[in-house]
C-alpha cells in the first residue's frame, strides 16, 4: 500500500503495534477524542514517527495554517498536518495518529494510513470519537464500541453495527483497514448536548480507560482525572441559572438511574443508558451530518 504523502521521521522497531487513530473536526464533541488522543501521546511519552502531508487532503480555507512567531520574532506557518507517534509499552506497543480530519481524497489518505499500519505489521486498528446525546453530565460518561470482526466484538464486548448512511473519515477509514485484512474497532463516548461548547475531559478520560483496557496496558496517570470534576462543576454552574435545563437536566439523571437500577452487572461499569439507545444516537448523528 502507498506511503507516498507519509514524511517518515522515524524507523523503530514494533512488534505487532496496535493503531490508535483520532480526529478533530465534527467527531471530536467535547474536544473529548483529541484530548484523549493528546493524553495518551505525551502521558506515554510517545515518539515522532511520522506526519501525513496535509497538501493533497485538506482544504485550507476551513482548517488554517498557523502563523507563529519564534524567539527572535521570525514568522513561520505550522501547518495542519496529521501527526503520527509510537511507543512500546506493558503489554503492547502502539502506533498513535492525531491531526484534522481530511477533506478531499479520503479514499488516498486511507491508504496512507493502511500503508502505515502494514509497514510495521500491525495486528489491530482502533478508532476514538465522541458524539453529542441525550446523557446528563453528572453520570458516568457512556461509551459505544463497534466493529465488524466476530473476535473483536467477543473479546471486547462491542457490538455490530447495523448502521447504513453518510460516514466519515472514520468510517471510510475503517474499510480500507478492514480490506487489507486489519481487524477494527470503534469507540465513541457520548458528551451531553446541552454542554456542547466544553471541551470534555470526562468524556477524553473514558475513552482513554476503555482504550488501554482493550490493548491491555494500564492507562496513564494525567489530569484528566481532576478536569473531570471540575468539567462536571463548570457545566452544573452553566446551567444552574436556567429552570428548563434544570429540568432538563433531572430528567436525564432519572433516566440514566433508571437504567443503572436495572442492570445486574458492576455499577462502578455499568453504562448509564441502554447500548441501543446509544447505538442509535450514534447513526442518528452520523445521519445528521450529510
Amino acid at each position: 500500500m502507498g506511503t507516498e504523502h507519509v514524511r517518515w521521521l522515524a524507523e523503530p522497531t514494533l512488534d505487532r503495534p496496535v493503531l490508535i487513530a483520532g480526529f478533530t473536526g465534527w467527531n471530536d464533541a467535547g474536544d473529548a477524542a483529541s484530548t484523549a488522543m493528546t493524553t495518551l501521546v505525551e502521558a506515554w511519552g510517545a515518539d515522532v514517527l511520522a506526519e501525513i502531508d496535509p497538501e493533497a487532503f485538506t482544504d485550507f480555507a476551513t482548517v488554517r495554517p498557523q502563523v507563529r512567531l519564534d524567539d527572535e520574532r521570525k514568522r513561520s506557518i505550522v501547518w495542519p498536518t496529521v501527526g503520527v507517534w509510537s511507543v512500546s509499552l506493558p503489554g503492547a506497543d502502539v502506533i498513535l495518529m492525531l491531526g484534522p480530519e481530511p477533506a478531499l481524497r479520503w479514499r488516498l489518505f486511507s491508504e496512507q494510513v493502511t500503508g502505515i499500519a502494514e509497514r510495521f505489521g500491525a495486528t489491530m486498528a482502533l478508532s476514538l470519537g465522541a458524539l453529542l446525546a441525550d446523557v446528563p453530565h453528572s453520570r458516568p460518561v457512556p461509551l459505544i464500541g463497534t466493529a465488524s470482526d466476530t473476535t473483536l466484538i467477543e473479546r471486547f464486548e462491542l457490538q455490530q453495527s447495523q448502521y447504513e448512511g453518510p460516514t466519515g473519515i472514520v468510517g471510510v477509514l475503517h474499510d480500507a483497514l478492514q480490506r487489507a485484512g486489519l481487524p477494527t474497532a470503534s469507540l465513541w463516548a457520548a458528551v451531553p448536548g446541552y454542554a456542547s461548547q466544553v471541551p470534555s475531559p470526562k468524556a477524553a478520560l473514558a475513552l482513554v480507560e476503555r482504550a488501554c483496557s482493550m490493548i491491555g496496558t494500564p492507562p496513564p496517570g494525567s489530569q484528566l482525572g481532576s478536569g473531570a470534576a471540575e468539567y462536571d462543576a463548570r457545566v452544573a454552574a452553566l446551567i444552574g441559572d436556567d429552570d428548563d435545563m434544570v429540568e432538563y437536566l433531572e430528567r436525564l439523571e432519572q433516566l440514566a438511574d433508571e437504567n443503572d437500577a436495572t442492570d445486574d452487572e458492576d455499577l462502578t461499569s455499568a453504562p448509564p443508558i441502554d447500548p441501543d439507545e446509544l447505538m442509535n444516537e450514534v447513526e442518528q448523528f452520523l445521519r445528521d451530518q450529510d
